[in-house]
């Protein structure tokens, strides 16, 4: 199972600091997916839902006010002014 870093920042604190095996962020376009070896990107984010699936196969979902995500050689860093961990959402 191929792993990357991620953190989540926001003003005030470092939220999350992990080795995920993927992310899925709630894109200005859709939903983004990402997994380890993805190709450079930065782009914005729109207020959603964000699904973390850990090293160890647990989800943790977020609930995001938009933001930027960059990914870059094996490494993601979402900025954003506020998250608060949540459960998943119900479709």
């Amino acid at each position: 199972m191929n792993t990357y870093s991620f953190r989540i920042l926001t003003p005030l604190e470092r939220k999350l600091d992990a080795t995920v095996v993927s992310i899925v962020a709630p894109g200005e376009a859709g939903y983004l997916g990402v997994l380890a070896n993805h190709a450079p990107i930065i782009t914005t984010l729109k207020p959603g839902y964000l699904r973390v699936t850990l090293e160890s196969d647990e989800n943790k979902w977020f609930k995001i006010d938009g933001g930027i995500l960059k990914v870059a050689n094996n490494e993601a860093v979402l900025l954003t002014e506020s998250i608060e961990e949540t459960q998943a959402p119900s479709d």
